[in-house]
């Protein structure tokens, strides 16, 4: 479900992500208008675009069902580089924006924007648990 929302324009996921930051406020106990990455922070939640990228990204592992294979490929030079080894996929350009934001297009951009860390991971458990926390220490870096 949450795959929908990548590449929406801003005004609908800040709509969502009002929604999610009352919420945390009320899970977590706290008065409605309550420091939102704080309470984020403490719950361990992933905002919505944080989240989105991390549902994208679950399935793009290699020990993940195989007619999802058809959909992705793996970055394969023609000639021998140092970037053989580095586990990216190729990205399928796409002339309209709707496209783009189909798990064929997006799946490859987030996979390889990831740090090479969360790319060795081969056990699902390991990777998600990498990867949630590369994007929530990414998200909260600056808080």
């Amino acid at each position: 479900m949450q795959t929908v929302l990548y590449g929406i324009p801003a005004k609908y996921t800040t709509r969502i992500q009002r929604i999610q930051n009352t919420l945390a406020c009320v899970v977590a106990g706290d008065r409605i208008p309550c420091s939102n990455l704080d309470t984020f922070s403490q719950l361990h939640w992933l905002q919505v675009h944080d989240r989105t990228e991390f549902k994208i990204s679950i399935p793009v592992l290699p020990v993940n069902p195989p007619y999802l294979a058809n959909l992705v490929q793996w970055h394969t030079p023609r000639r021998t580089l140092r970037s053989a080894s580095t586990n990216l996929l190729s990205v399928s350009l796409c002339d309209i924006s709707f496209g783009a934001r189909g798990f064929r297009s997006a799946a490859p951009a987030i996979w390889n924007s990831l740090p090479s860390n969360v790319h060795s991971c081969e056990i699902l458990t390991t990777f998600r648990q990498h990867l949630k926390s590369h994007l929530f220490h990414s998200a909260f870096a600056t808080a």
